[in-house]
This record gives C-alpha cells, sequence and structure tokens, in this order.
C-alpha cells in the first residue's frame, strides 16, 4: 500500500468519527478509530490541508472537528 493511500485511509476514519461523535482530542480519537497517535496526527494534517477540520484550543488542549 502506498502512503497516499495509507494517510487517505486514515482520514477518513478520523472524518467519519468526528462526523458520527462529534469534536475531539486528537487521543480520543486514536481511541475511538484505533489508530495509533502519530497515525492520527498525519490524518488530521490531511484533513487541515484539505480544509475539512477546524481547531479550537481548550484548557485541556486542541479539540478537533469538522467545518
Amino acid at each position: 500500500m502506498d502512503v497516499e493511500k495509507i494517510f487517505g485511509s486514515n482520514a477518513g476514519k478520523v472524518w467519519k468519527s468526528l462526523n458520527k461523535k462529534g469534536a475531539m482530542s486528537a487521543t480520543m480519537l486514536a481511541k475511538e478509530t484505533k489508530l495509533k497517535i502519530t497515525e492520527v496526527h498525519s490524518a488530521l494534517g490531511w484533513l487541515g490541508r484539505e480544509g475539512n477540520i477546524s481547531i479550537t484550543k481548550k484548557k485541556t488542549g486542541l479539540i478537533y472537528s469538522i467545518c
């Protein structure tokens, strides 16, 4: 499997989770999607590059949601 397919697939898992469950942290996304935290971060980067997520800074950390 090539890198774009891996990152794209992980981005799809993260997007679906955010769409279904709503805003959450990267740690919560890792638990929800069963991806490693590094895979979640790369997926978030992919989605961010496409303009598909927004980031909110909270006291507890960053929260990601669908735009």
